[in-house]
């Protein structure tokens, strides 16, 4: 599995400013993390999504190309950081 952290530098009040995602070898999200400016904070895996967070139907695309867009930010990040924040939304949201 691979971790990703990816920013998303807007204004929109009802959007993500986080995105949180774990990658299997195939390149889709198996889970996600959606954390939002004003605190919200959504998640989904292969049972659970909500009206605006699910997981993607394409391939995660590599990081460069995530990163060549200026209102993004894409990182790699530890699995703990992952877990800490998935757990975090499962209690939550």
């Amino acid at each position: 599995m691979e971790y990703v952290k990816v920013e998303w530098a807007h204004e929109f009040e009802d959007e993500p400013v986080m995105y949180l995602s774990e990658i299997a070898e195939d390149r889709y999200e198996t889970r996600k993390v959606q954390i939002y400016r004003s605190g919200r904070i959504e998640w989904a895996d292969e049972a659970h999504e909500t009206a605006t967070a699910g997981l993607s139907e394409v391939p995660f695309p590599p990081l460069e190309e995530i990163d060549s867009q200026p209102e993004f930010t894409a990182s790699l990040i530890e699995e703990s950081d992952f877990e800490s924040a998935w757990n975090r939304a499962k209690m939550i949201g």
